[in-house]
């Protein structure tokens, strides 16, 4: 039997037309209580999969096994994350889990994804599942610390889960104590080494940290990790807190990883800069006598993160108060050896 093209055509105007009155009638349930047919649920989850498998192809996941990458992720995760998704130290609520879909636990299905397939799933989110996408979608680099740190989740019990997210400590009965995570969750001086990406606090002056809190609340200042935590903080205590950190004594650290080469390249290029390519002495504006206080202080910064905040400066990424455009054009035309070089010299100096 042949069909005819008129058939064919017909069917073409009236399906349309009949999906619309089906959905326009309200017969058709919404209620998450119901949950979806098998097929409906199938067909989603299979379409999902192929999506972020077809969108990783052209990702090239980054090394991610260094420990520090795990820090930050880890205190984000259960600020913004365990809610939903339950930790090692907390189940999920009851709440969440009559959403459709519920949300899964993580420690069960991440060891079904690459690194490229969770990146593309936290940076972008997934639609219908009430899965967000990163905040600050210019930041890759705190993406792939999140796939790291959840590449280490499965095998993460509550200890090690407190350990690494800065949590202090569980309730009595056994839940997480009602203002778990705080600025020393991550900042605390006893957490930090060389090769933090998470920046010393101490010691740096009052307006750099009122202003640089204040870029992050504004999103002047990109950071998913950041703006988050800014967000929850009362205007009113920013003043309070950044005194706090302004006037406390840094702890001795032990020196690791010099490499005398290096810092003495970092030192010509922080004192002398590099007319040719356009690059001011760093020492020109940074820990001067009398220095600006809106300019932050950099010798006894992290080497890692000061190495982190010179690349998005390169990149045009990183954003920040009203001087930052003098850093974007002093940091474009560095290179990664001058990018190793200075990290390395402020990262020692003291």
């Amino acid at each position: 039997m042949t069909i005819r093209w008129k058939y064919l055509i017909i069917a073409a105007i009236l399906l349309p037309i009949i999906g619309f009155a089906f959905a326009w009638s309200g017969l058709m349930s919404v209620k998450a209580s119901t949950g979806h047919w098998a097929v409906t649920d199938w067909v989603l989850h299979w379409m999902m999969r192929n999506s972020i498998a077809t969108a990783s192809l052209s990702r090239t996941p980054p090394p991610l096994d260094d420990p520090n990458l795990v820090a930050g992720a880890a205190g984000h995760f259960e600020t913004g994350c365990a809610i939903c998704h339950g930790s090692p130290a907390q189940l999920r609520p009851p709440s969440v889990m009559a959403m459709l879909p519920p949300p899964p636990d993580l420690k069960e299905v991440v060891p079904e994804w690459s690194d490229a397939q969770l990146f593309e799933i936290v940076k972008y989110g997934v639609r219908f599942t009430g899965m967000p996408a990163w905040p600050v979608q210019t930041r890759d680099d705190e993406v792939w610390s999140m796939v790291a740190f959840l590449r280490k989740l499965p095998d993460m019990n509550a200890q090690a889960y407190v350990k690494a997210s800065g949590l202090h400590g569980l309730g009595t009965a056994g839940e997480v104590s009602p203002l778990p995570i705080t600025c020393e969750s991550c900042h605390a001086e006893s957490r930090l080494n060389d090769e933090s990406f998470i920046p010393r606090l101490v010691g740096q002056s009052e307006a750099y940290l009122l202003q640089a809190l204040k870029d992050y609340h504004a999103g002047r200042r990109p950071s998913g990790f950041m703006q988050l935590a800014v967000a929850t903080l009362p205007q009113d205590v920013l003043p309070d807190l950044v005194h706090y950190y302004a006037t406390q004594q840094a702890l001795p650290r032990t020196v690791t990883a010099f490499d005398p080469q290096l810092f003495e390249a970092g030192a010509r290029l922080a004192q002398r800069g590099r007319s040719a390519d356009k690059i001011p002495a760093c020492l020109s504006c940074h820990d001067r006598t009398q220095a600006n206080p809106a300019y932050p202080k950099l010798s006894g910064q992290n080497g890692a993160y000061l190495r982190r905040q010179l690349e998005l400066f390169r990149q045009g990424l990183r954003g920040g108060g009203t001087a930052q455009h003098l850093m974007t054009s002093a940091a474009k035309n560095l290179n990664d050896a001058d990018i190793a070089a200075l990290s390395a010299f402020f990262g020692h100096r003291r």
